[in-house]
């Protein structure tokens, strides 16, 4: 079945949505991520759903079939090993290579993302900390916690990040914190909640329960 580019993107934003514990996407909310009006909404929402992709009832909202999730997964695996690729081989920043992946994900040789795959050794995770789906839709797991969530004299590694926006990517970079990076919470500080933390035994740094909420740890 050929899938359009359009419908790959609302594919995506749907299962994306769905897959965080909602479910049903409101019609308003697909139209909001992909900047289009809801009528257009609504008529790709009944294309999509008489090729079996999605689950569409006017005005209660849409679910992804497990068709559409096959197909959502891939564009979501195309996507993330195409920002590895743009890290580590062509050293974009991690805060650069949302937007460019966004146009590579759309690229329909399934022999072409496999060998990307095998060429990039693998990765289970995006420079972001993403899981990367295999050709079969299979994710690797890490058992995450929330840094703010971490105790005094504990700490761990950076898995993941919550806030993948260039403003907070940026943010990171300048304090030295990256995926992989080792963490010690040296101190909590209760009147504002921020934490000064040490990144690689380096001397330390404070940062804002903002900033500690958006950064998961592994150990």
């Amino acid at each position: 079945m050929h899938v359009s580019y359009t419908e790959e993107d609302y594919l995506k934003v749907i299962y994306q949505y769905v897959a965080s514990g909602t479910k049903a996407m409101p019609t308003n909310a697909i139209a909001d991520a992909l900047n289009t009006s809801a009528a257009a909404v609504t008529d790709m929402l009944q294309k999509l759903h008489e090729k079996e992709l999605v689950v569409y009832q006017k005005y209660r909202g849409v679910h992804i079939s497990e068709k559409g999730k096959v197909h959502a997964l891939q564009v979501i695996r195309k996507h993330l090993l195409w920002e590895v690729f743009l890290v580590e081989k062509l050293k974009f920043g991690w805060e650069e290579v949302h937007a460019v992946a966004e146009q590579l994900e759309h690229v329909q040789s399934s022999l072409l993302i496999q060998r990307l795959d095998d060429f990039l050794g693998n990765p289970p995770y995006s420079p972001h900390g993403e899981s990367i789906p295999d050709a079969h839709g299979a994710c690797a797991h890490k058992v995450k916690s929330v840094l703010t969530d971490v105790e005094t004299g504990s700490g761990g590694i950076v898995l993941a990040v919550q806030d993948s926006t260039p403003q907070f990517l940026q943010y990171l970079s300048k304090r030295g914190i990256y995926l992989g990076a080792k963490i010690s919470v040296i101190e909590k500080i209760a009147f504002d909640q921020s934490m000064d933390i040490s990144v690689d035994h380096l001397p330390k740094v404070n940062v804002s329960q903002k900033v500690s909420d958006n950064i998961l740890i592994t150990y």
